[in-house]
């Protein structure tokens, strides 16, 4: 049994890792797509670095872009096989994949206007939304904690994650030449103090693991200090200075995370009368789908539903679906707060909101959560003093914030945290991904110390044998 990861090797996105078996069998772990990495982003997404045709299966962790978003490539490339996954990564799955089609059609269509003018030729996005209608069909759902032979070789058992709705860490029991090992892949793990979600749950016993490292060089500030840090930016921000306050939020889970503390401020008569819009007709469908699975919601806002059955709603909030609304709330020059996507702010509606305030000494904008440091998050977050915002550079006159208590990755304290149901000594092989270089070296010595005996760093495309 080989693997080889495609993905998140040495960086944070694009996870994608691929297993051969030594019966032929092969199945992808992810399909993630590349984000935020400059401009490598366009060609590390233009190949696989493995035939797509070749490939028996897919099996998700969760269904953020970058552990989806190249399905609808590997699909388009000749891909045919089941796309196992939780109920809540397919629903989620299934609004993100159109959106992502939708947002490379957009910026295709813009970046192309500027190439004509340079004389340069067209550029094709990725894939079309009629690519996107090829994998729908192959979404396969497996609830969590249900063994399922997916083949002769092959069972999955999916355990929570607690990263976003439908997250799920991938446990496999692999049959070869009459010997059971076993995989499990962690996908992203979340926080065991979560605000709406359950706890990580405690996975079976692994022979190799592959975990993710996003936060395993640091530690989270306290959780119950987001409501009064969202208070303080609204206060000095919409109030004060009368200004605006963009929040670049992801559409799933952050959003979410963001209107259930600024509910929580309302219920307590804490939250200032300013409007509050949510501008990203993908948050909107996500929170939909976030609030048909009250199940997978902790035990808090269990007890929250019992007296309001809507935790993601206060008075103020408006929602904005069409372009034209959005282009409006640029001309409103009453103090307003915008949650917009993406959380990276490298796409979306969010960009233009930047863009329409980065000069304006009363506005701030609030990143609330992880932004890889080339997109135009990262560089925000990193204090760059000017910023290009398509193809122009503009001084960075508002102010810019962060709260890193809302990230849904687990810091290593939850990372060690997950991996503490596991012998030490009987777990062969890990293999650290998702995060940047050196913070993937930091946790892998982590590990070492911990007492894992084998803690490999793989490089992209790098192949190991798992035996």
């Amino acid at each position: 049994m080989k693997i080889s990861f495609h993905g998140a090797a040495r960086t944070v996105t694009g996870s994608k890792h691929l297993v051969a078996l030594d019966n032929g069998e092969k199945f992808l772990l992810d399909c993630g797509m590349f984000q935020g990495m400059g401009r490598d982003t366009d060609g590390m997404n233009a190949n696989f670095g493995f035939d797509a045709a070749t490939l028996n299966y897919v099996i998700l962790s969760h269904a953020h872009i970058d552990h989806t978003g190249l399905l609808p490539k590997l699909a388009k490339e000749g891909f045919k096989g089941n796309i196992y996954c939780t109920p809540a990564t397919k629903a989620l799955t299934e609004i993100l994949l159109e959106d992502s089609a939708m947002i490379q059609r957009d910026d295709a269509k813009f970046g192309n206007k500027r190439r004509a003018k340079q004389g340069l030729p067209p550029i094709e996005p990725l894939y079309d939304i009629e690519d996107v209608a090829l994998v729908l069909p192959l979404l396969t759902v497996v609830e969590y904690n249900t063994p399922t032979k997916i083949s002769n070789s092959v069972e999955l058992l999916y355990t929570d994650a607690g990263h976003i709705i439908g997250s799920a860490a991938v446990n496999l029991k692999i049959k070869e030449a009459g010997e059971t090992k076993t995989l499990t892949f962690s996908g992203d793990v979340g926080r065991y103090r979560d605000m709406i979600l359950r706890s990580p749950a405690v996975f079976p016993p692994a022979d190799f693991i592959i975990i993710e490292s996003t936060y395993g060089d640091r530690l989270h500030d306290l959780i119950h200090t987001t409501p009064d840090d969202l208070l303080h930016w609204i206060q000095t921000t919409c109030v004060e200075n009368k200004g605006n306050l963009i929040i670049p939020a992801f559409s799933v889970g952050r959003t979410q995370e963001i209107l259930f503390e600024l509910n929580q401020l309302s219920l307590e008569r804490r939250l200032p009368h300013v409007p509050v819009y949510v501008d990203s007709p993908l948050s909107i469908e996500a929170t939909d789908v976030v609030k048909s699975f009250p199940k997978y919601f902790n035990k808090t806002i269990q007890h929250i539903l019992e007296i309001d059955d809507d935790p993601f709603d206060f008075e103020g909030l408006r929602y904005i679906k069409s372009v034209e609304e959005s282009k409006a709330l640029n001309e409103d020059l009453h103090p307003k707060v915008i949650i917009s996507a993406s959380g990276m702010a490298d796409a979306g509606r969010v960009k233009h909101h930047i863009k329409n305030n980065i000069g304006n000494p009363k506005a701030a904008i609030l990143l609330a959560g992880y932004c890889e440091p080339h997109s135009l998050g990262g560089r925000l977050m990193n204090g760059q003093k000017e910023v290009k915002i398509y193809s122009e550079v503009y001084p960075v006159i508002a102010k810019v914030g962060s709260i890193r208590s809302m990230s849904a990755h687990g810091d290593y304290e939850d990372l060690m945290q997950f991996l503490a149901c596991q012998n030490t000594e009987a777990v062969k092989q890990i293999y650290v991904v998702h995060g940047e270089a050196e913070v993937q070296d930091h946790f892998a010595e982590r590990l070492r110390k911990k007492g894992f005996k084998e803690v490999i760093v793989p490089e992209m495309h790098e192949t190991f044998i798992m035996q």
